[in-house]
């Protein structure tokens, strides 16, 4: 139950994942492998930025577009693996927000990132919400979960989700036919009208089938261009870096990793493989419900 194909660089697939339990059901987790087969942490191992220059980063696919499951990065376990989110002892899945189905772009994370539930923003005035940053990817493709896409950023929506800080990067893959006309947050609005409108109206409304209140923006909803998203994203690569080090308190969040050789959290390769290896392997799946 072993994949290789996400972040395709030079003709070599650099990462796999690795399927565990059953899919759709709460055992189900996707763990990932590095080019040499070895386990990894999506959340501490793989590297934020793709390039040298800083410009393009490598984001981490949760949830494909038009998909309802709400596919997340396990923060609190060893590797972090993905796993579909619990909410009163049932698997999530998002509602169709009209006219949309289910997730209306790709939707994921940016590793090494980290917001600080202990830090208040002093844009927002709300503290981190204790996950890596979120990404919206508005390319052409539909990607799969577990996929790791090179992407460039071009905006950013200060969502206040339950009186937290909820970034939400706006991002194209840098091989998406669309991204040599997309360069910033104001290229989206001329050559994918009406996006930026949705996006905001889904994250506003999508809780509300499951009795929450609406929820919040800061800016009034307006999106922020890419410098100021680069800028958000750095610093949530900081306060990543402190955890990693213990100069942050992570509370629950698991800091295991392989390729952070001066984090203390830092394990060896057999260690990662009994990780793994202690789950079942992979099954059929489960019906839809």
């Amino acid at each position: 139950a072993s994949t290789f194909g996400g972040g395709e660089r030079g003709g070599m697939a650099q990462y796999g994942t690795e399927r565990r339990g059953r899919p759709r059901s709460p055992e189900y987790r996707l763990y990932f492998k590095n080019a040499e087969g070895k386990y990894i942490s999506p959340f501490h191992d793989i590297p934020l930025f793709a390039g040298s220059k800083e410009v393009m980063f490598n984001m981490i696919v949760e949830v494909p577009r038009w998909s309802n499951a709400k596919m997340e990065i396990a923060t609190k376990e060893p590797l972090n693996p993905i796993k579909q989110d619990i909410k009163r002892g049932k698997l999530r899945y998002v509602a169709n927000i009209f006219p949309h189905k289910g997730y209306i772009w790709n939707y994921g994370a940016f590793p090494q990132t980290w917001e600080d539930p202990c830090h208040k923003d002093k844009e927002t005035g709300c503290c981190g919400d204790n996950d890596p940053i979120d990404v919206c990817e508005i390319g052409t493709k539909v990607r799969c979960p577990g996929e790791i896409i090179q992407v460039k950023v071009l905006g950013v929506l200060a969502l206040i989700d339950e009186g937290e800080t909820d970034w939400k990067i706006i991002a194209i893959s840098v091989d998406d036919p669309e991204a040599q006309k997309i360069h910033d947050i104001d290229d989206v609005k001329k050559h994918k009208p009406g996006y930026l409108e949705a996006t905001v109206d889904w994250f506003r409304l999508y809780k509300v089938p499951d009795d929450k209140p609406e929820n919040q923006f800061a800016f009034n909803g307006e999106f922020k261009d890419k410098d100021f998203a680069v800028e958000i994203i750095k610093s949530t690569h900081e306060y990543w870096k402190a955890l990693l080090h213990k100069k942050a308190d992570g509370g629950s969040i698991k800091c295991t990793n392989v390729m952070v050789h001066d984090s203390p959290f830092c394990c060896s390769e057999e260690d990662a493989r009994l990780i793994v290896q202690s789950l079942p392997p992979c099954k059929a799946a489960e019906g839809l419900p």
